[in-house]
């Protein structure tokens, strides 16, 4: 769908939210030579959480990290990590650079923020931020079907050992699990989400240590006091933070839950010299925008490439002068 404005030089026009998988508007200037913006982007449509759903936790910059530890990494090298790889303090980092499609960090202060971003994320997960959690018993999940909320741990630690796990809920819905020791997913054992509910909306607040054992699957990001544990053919869509201890990864692989696609919210002039485009986008993700003149696959040119830390995002396309007739836009993010 394609909407026309018409906008004086020192207006602005906005997006309206349209119930498809794309986002388009065209804006015409009315000084000389008047620049058409065309900006597409994809919309992915989400349901509204319930009541009783908390407010996702902020893991700020360690959330490009799919593994991230403190003490050392280890790995038979057999799977694949699909996100960044830290460690800080520098130590031995045993996973390959050729297991890792991102970035390996040994040390230095991008793992170091990450290890700090992960404590204050630990705590804002933690009984004391989120009190009055859900106990379901005797700590075995298996076999439940979890609405969204924050379930507590009354015997201290979580299993699924006996049955899958299953969590049903909309795409804006959050689980919380806190347990003040440890978390252990048996042979084979699965969370398993149903209803439109995303990995990315899953965490697991850990005391001491977690261990994901053979050929089991676990969606969700875990933060772990202690030691994370992948043993053989493990799968996990999510994260595995370790904040005081080791990541033992001889899984099949660790993958980033999808960050939200970009949208462009806004595009607008102020002046004969720019023109300034805003987008919604998940930060700590490296976001690239590309400009194009005429829509043909050969002729489109990245402009700038950034790292967003607060959404939404804006940037000043110095290139849009009012000399140049038309403009198109497209914005993506690289993990």
């Amino acid at each position: 769908m394609k909407t026309r404005t018409s906008i004086g030089p020192n207006e602005r026009a906005t997006c309206s939210t349209h119930k498809q998988d794309s986002r388009t508007r065209k804006i015409n200037g009315a000084k000389r030579g008047r620049i058409g913006l065309y900006v597409s982007a994809v919309l992915m449509l989400t349901q509204p959480a319930t009541a009783a759903s908390p407010a996702p936790i902020d893991l700020k910059s360690c959330a490009p990290f799919a593994i991230l530890a403190c003490t050392t990494t280890t790995s038979t090298g057999g799977g694949t990590v699909y996100g960044h790889v830290g460690l800080y303090p520098a130590g031995s980092q045993g996973i390959l650079p050729t297991q890792v499609e991102g970035t390996l960090y040994n040390g230095g202060p991008i793992a170091d923020q990450a290890q700090l971003d992960l404590s204050a994320a630990i705590i804002s997960a933690s009984p004391a931020q989120l009190p009055g959690g859900i106990d379901v018993g005797d700590g075995e999940l298996g076999g439940r079907d979890l609405a969204p909320g924050v379930y507590q741990s009354a015997s201290g630690a979580y299993g699924i050992d006996l049955a899958d796990l299953t969590l049903t809920g909309g795409s804006n819905d959050v689980w919380v699990f806190q347990m003040a020791s440890t978390l252990t997913v048996n042979v084979g054992r699965k969370v398993v989400l149903a209803g439109g509910a995303q990995a990315q909306n899953v965490f697991w607040q850990v005391g001491s240590s977690a261990t994901l054992d053979v050929s089991s699957e676990v969606k969700g990001t875990i933060m772990a006091y202690a030691s994370i544990t992948m043993n053989a053919s493990a799968r996990l869509d999510g994260r595995a933070l370790a904040q005081t201890g080791a990541v033992t990864f001889n899984g099949l692989y660790v993958r980033l839950p999808m960050p939200a696609a970009p949208v462009f919210t806004d595009i607008f002039r102020t002046n004969s010299a720019s023109a300034t485009v805003v987008l919604k986008t998940t930060p700590y993700f490296l976001l690239t925008l590309q400009a194009c003149p005429d829509l043909l696959l050969t002729n489109w040119a990245t402009i700038t490439t950034d790292t967003p830390v607060t959404s939404p995002w804006k940037y000043a396309d110095t290139t849009a002068t009012e000399t140049v007739p038309q403009r198109f836009y497209r914005a993506f993010i690289t993990p």
